[in-house]
C-alpha cells in the first residue's frame, strides 16, 4: 500500500541538497488484521511538527521510516473479536497512534506513558489504510468531520498540557509559539478560564489567528521586549502559567522569567536530543519556587480530547491539503512554515452533509 515514508536521513530544510533528508510515497506491506484489531481507511493524516525530527534520525536512521499518526478515516475491517468498543464497518474514527499493552508495571502504575510495549503498534497512518487494536481507536461525533477528526490527536496533546498545569479558573497564562498545539492549547486554556491570555509568537500571521481564538494579548518576541510586556500584562505579578509549545531553544530559557512567583511552566513541545538548557537552581527553584514539567505523550487524554473536539475552531489548521501522491510537495511546504498546518488526503472518502 502507499504510505509517505523518510527515505533519506537529514534535516529537511538543509540547504544543502546533498545532505537533505528526504520523504517520499513508497510501497508498504498492509498490516495484518489480529482478532482484536480494526482496519482503517485512512481519510486524511496531518503532519505534525514532530515528523521533520523523525527524518533527522531521532528515532533511528533505518530508512524507511512511515510516517503519520494524526489521522481520521472509515473502519473497513473488524478482527473476530473486535467488538468492545461496538464499532461497526462504515463507522468514521480517528484514534491513538499508541497501543499501551495495560500489563507492565507502568500501565498497571497509571503512567502508561512509560507503557514497556509502547512500540508494538507504532504503525504509520499517512497510507492508504492503518490496522489498529480496537482499544486505539475512537468513533468521531457526528458533528465533526473526518478533515476535523484528523486533529484528534494533536487536541489530546493540548488536554495533557492542560492536565500538566493544573490550571484554575482565573490563572493568568501565556503561552509560547502559535503553532498547531500552541493554537490549540490557547482555545483549550480559553474553556477552562484563564486571564491576560497571552501569544507570544514571531510570525504575525500567527499572532492574528490567536487573537481571533481567544488571545486577549499576543506578543512579538523579536520586536517587542516579552519581560516589559509581561509586566505590563501582569500588573507585574507574571503568568501563573506559561506554556512552551515552540521547541525553540532560542525561547525556552526566557519563559522562566516571564512565569509568577510559584507559578508552573510547562515545556510541552519536542527539543533537539542534545540541547542542554542552563538553569540557576537558586533563582527559579529555590527563591522563585517555579514547578517545571513536560509532556510527552498523551495517555488518558483521548476521551476528554473527544469531547473537546467538537468544540474547537480548526478550520484554519486544516486548510491546506496535499492528495497522498503529492507528499513531498506537502512536507516542503510544511517547512516553508507558509500554513500553520498541512494535511495529507490518503483516500477520498465522501461524507453525507
Amino acid at each position: 500500500m502507499k504510505t509517505v515514508a523518510v527515505t533519506k536521513i537529514g534535516k529537511l530544510a538543509d540547504p544543502d541538497e546533498a545532505a537533505r533528508g528526504r520523504v517520499e510515497v513508497v510501497e508498504f506491506p498492509e498490516q495484518p488484521l489480529g482478532p482484536e484489531d480494526v482496519r482503517v481507511r485512512v481519510a486524511y493524516a496531518a503532519i505534525c511538527g514532530s515528523d521533520p525530527h523523525l527524518a533527522e534520525g531521532f528515532f533511528g536512521t533505518e530508512v524507511p521510516i512511515g510516517l503519520g499518526h494524526e489521522l481520521s478515516g472509515v473502519v473497513e475491517a473488524l478482527g473476530e473479536n473486535a467488538h468492545r468498543n461496538g464499532l461497526q464497518i462504515g463507522d468514521r474514527v480517528a484514534g491513538n497512534f499508541l497501543r499501551f499493552c495495560g500489563t507492565c508495571r507502568p500501565c498497571q502504575e497509571g503512567k502508561q506513558q512509560f507503557c514497556e510495549n509502547i512500540q508494538e503498534y507504532n504503525r504509520p497512518g499517512m497510507a492508504e489504510t492503518i490496522t489498529w487494536h480496537e482499544s486505539q481507536v475512537y468513533k468521531l461525533p457526528d458533528s465533526v468531520s473526518l478533515l476535523k477528526g484528523c486533529l484528534l490527536e494533536p487536541t489530546s496533546v493540548a488536554v495533557r498540557i492542560a492536565d500538566k498545569t493544573r490550571v484554575r479558573v482565573g490563572d493568568r497564562v501565556a503561552i509560547v509559539g502559535g503553532g498547531p498545539i500552541g493554537q490549540l492549547v490557547l482555545q483549550v486554556m480559553k474553556m477552562y478560564g484563564a486571564t491576560s491570555l497571552t501569544m507570544i509568537e514571531p510570525i504575525a500571521e500567527r499572532r492574528a489567528m490567536a487573537a481571533r481564538h481567544g488571545a486577549e494579548f499576543t506578543i512579538d518576541p523579536v520586536t517587542e521586549n516579552q519581560f516589559e510586556r509581561t509586566d505590563e500584562i501582569t500588573g507585574g505579578r507574571g503568568y501563573d502559567i506559561v506554556i512552551d509549545a515552540s521547541g525553540s531553544t532560542r525561547a525556552v530559557r526566557g519563559v522562566l522569567d516571564i512565569a509568577a512567583k510559584g507559578g508552573t511552566v510547562v515545556y510541552g513541545a519536542m527539543y533537539p536530543a542534545q540541547y542542554e538548557m542552563p538553569l540557576n537552581l537558586s533563582d527559579y527553584l529555590y527563591l522563585k519556587e517555579l514547578t517545571l514539567t513536560g509532556v510527552f505523550v498523551s495517555p488518558y487524554a483521548f476521551p476528554r480530547a473527544l469531547q473537546v473536539l467538537p468544540q474547537l475552531d480548526v478550520d484554519e489548521l486544516t486548510a491546506a491539503v496535499f492528495d497522498l501522491d503529492d507528499a513531498t510537495e506537502a512536507f516542503a511546504v510544511h517547512m516553508s512554515g507558509v500554513h500553520p498546518k498541512v494535511v495529507i488526503r490518503c483516500n477520498t472518502i465522501e461524507e453525507s452533509a
